[in-house]
């Protein structure tokens, strides 16, 4: 398989003792790759990251000074876009189906992994049906293989083991900005397949993606996403997975104060300091991302803001406004999530988003 390396690859027969098998590899030819900093090094400096590194910076862009009013719209034009809002509130039905253990626990509630289970058991469905819909729907579809040939068969394990991991551990019942990760390298993999490339663009050969299908993913479908992490964060209490506290800009995510910092980028109405204002969040809550993320940190922590949330704190005067604060959090993305070591070893890799050969293993 191209992009994979077997046989006496130093990361082969390395073992996680307190991973599920399936964590460590999810799928035949899909596994982890990235256990020192050397390896974290070579991934940093591959096509893959740089083409994720591009598509999050594409996202941020594609909602400059928008409001989540002006894309809903959007999404039901486009079949991959309502295939997954579709999916995403079917995950969080299960949410409410699958109801938590009774009995006293800080963290953890063991029905997250019935949740999860069922997630693994469903995924491959889900993604069939997703391809399916939008081959059906007249979506460009060169790069997704024929249904039933083995090509097919490995797109679909990719996808499953992205989409499985965009949604916490099962085994240490936590979930960070690691596993909201994934689920951007689902969408990722989803453009590789060109299922967001708008009709009239496949006629012309253009297989980039428009400013409108762009900014639906991040303010349609990435809230969508958003309810069903929250839900399962509250419902089974799931543990920060390697939170800096109060350190620490949220306990759980990261790309909604990106992108939604870039909601806001030119407003001269809201300032950033709104965010002690709890009237106003509620009135804009539903319009900004951003605005969201500190109305549900505040619905889930008790206490004064300051003392359990510095670090947005500190943000919301910082000089410069929403454009500075952009700009700072496309920097702190890149070096606290996807530089750092312990958030990235998570991530696994296959086809659609391959781990770099090491140069000596090139032939």
């Amino acid at each position: 398989m191209a992009g994979i390396i077997t046989g006496s690859a130093p990361w082969a027969k390395r073992s996680e003792p307190d991973a599920e098998p399936f964590e460590v590899e999810p799928y035949e030819g899909i596994r982890k790759r990235i256990y020192t900093d050397s390896d974290l090094n070579l991934f940093l400096a591959s096509e893959s990251f740089a083409g994720i590194w591009t598509f999050i910076l594409d996202l941020n862009e594609s909602v400059k000074n928008k409001r989540v009013s002006e894309v809903l719209d959007t999404v039901p034009k486009y079949a991959a876009l309502n295939a997954l809002s579709t999916m995403l509130t079917l995950l969080l039905g299960w949410v409410e189906q699958i109801p938590p253990e009774t009995g006293p626990r800080r963290f953890g509630n063991p029905a997250f992994r019935t949740w999860h289970a069922k997630l693994r058991e469903c995924s491959a469905d889900l993604i069939e049906s997703l391809l399916d819909e939008c081959i059906v729907s007249g979506v460009n579809n060169s790069a997704v293989a024929p249904k039933g040939s083995s090509e097919r068969e490995v797109q679909v394990k990719d996808l499953c083991a992205y989409l499985e991991q965009s949604f916490g551990n099962r085994t240490r019942i936590d979930y960070g900005s690691g596993h909201e990760a994934s689920f951007i390298v689902f969408l990722f993999c989803l453009s590789k397949l060109d299922l967001f490339v708008e009709t009239e663009r496949n006629a012309s050969n253009d297989q980039s993606l428009s400013n409108d299908i762009m900014s639906a993913l991040v303010l349609g479908v990435f809230p969508k996403y958003l309810d069903v992490a929250r839900a399962l964060q509250k419902d089974y209490m799931l543990e920060p997975a390697g939170s800096h506290g109060v350190w620490g800009l949220d306990d759980y995510s990261f790309l909604p104060f990106l992108w939604g910092s870039s909601q806001l980028y030119d407003s001269s109405t809201i300032d950033p300091k709104v965010i002690h204002n709890n009237e106003q969040l509620k009135a804009l809550s539903d319009e900004y991302i951003y605005l969201k993320a500190i109305q549900f940190i505040k619905e889930v922590k008790t206490g004064v803001f300051h003392e359990h949330s510095p670090m947005l704190t500190d943000i919301s005067s910082v000089p410069g406004g929403w454009q500075k604060i952009n700009s700072g959090m496309i920097k702190m993305y890149k070096a606290e999530v996807w530089s750092k070591r312990v958030v990235v070893q998570h991530i696994v890799f296959g086809t659609l988003f391959p781990f770099p050969e090491p140069l000596e293993q090139q032939q």
